[in-house]
């Protein structure tokens, strides 16, 4: 999803501004996500992904080219998963599992609290503050720079956040696996060959009505991050 399509369509310089901001977001968000993924794995003591060549930063090694251009056209997209052996995992294959997992999601927190730096310490600023549809009708120069930020911040919270729904093949299904009693997180687990499915049924329905169950479950949530961020 374009968020504030109809302003940057009219303002170039703005789209450009978004468009790169994106770019660095899946570059910064999904690789880095991925790399976490694979490096705690690794301190765990399951080398799988390492020997996979997928403990690295290059881009190429973890972006999906069709996942990669839907994350453009349809704003849902993933990188290629991170393989990991969860029976060779210290905690256990549930308890470590779910570290592995959130190491993920936390990865984009911790980078988008990186790109408020610059924000928080006055060293770019905005006329308008947060009023971002007023930055891209009238911003310029150090503005386009705070609006980069803007979305760098916003988009790793929503791809950390969007992560951490407890649907399978998300991460945040997998961390709650890992902490729930056995028996409870056994059955849970009967769930994930449907995980997709109801994934994808959300989009559509979002996609298709007025009401978003993406949003309803992490609107707020990212709404509140944002605003402590930046």
């Amino acid at each position: 999803m374009v968020w504030y399509l109809s302003e940057l369509r009219d303002h170039p310089q703005a789209f450009f501004v978004y468009f790169a901001a994106t770019i660095v977001a899946i570059l910064t968000g999904l690789v880095f996500h991925e790399f976490t993924h694979a490096w705690t794995a690794n301190e765990l003591g399951d080398d799988t992904a390492r020997r996979r060549g997928r403990m690295t930063l290059n881009p190429l090694v973890h972006l999906d080219p069709v996942w990669t251009a839907a994350i453009f056209l349809f704003g849902f997209g993933m990188a290629k998963p991170t393989p990991v052996q969860p029976y060779r995992l210290k905690y256990g294959p549930l308890r470590g599992n779910a570290i592995v997992a959130f190491a993920g999601p936390l990865s984009n927190f911790v980078f988008a609290g990186l790109a408020a730096i610059p924000i928080q310490m006055g060293l770019v600023e905005s006329r308008f503050a947060t009023n971002v549809e007023a930055v891209i009708r009238f911003g310029t120069g150090e503005e386009y720079v705070f609006l980069f930020l803007y979305f760098v911040i916003w988009l790793n919270v929503l791809l950390g956040l969007f992560n951490l729904i407890p649907i399978p093949p998300l991460d945040g299904f997998k961390v709650v696996v890992g902490f729930l009693p056995a028996g409870i997180a056994r059955e849970l687990i009967r769930l994930e060959p449907y995980g997709f499915g109801i994934l994808m049924t959300m989009f559509v329905v979002g996609f298709f009505t007025g009401f978003n169950p993406i949003w309803f479950l992490i609107g707020g949530l990212a709404d509140s991050l944002f605003t402590l961020l930046v």
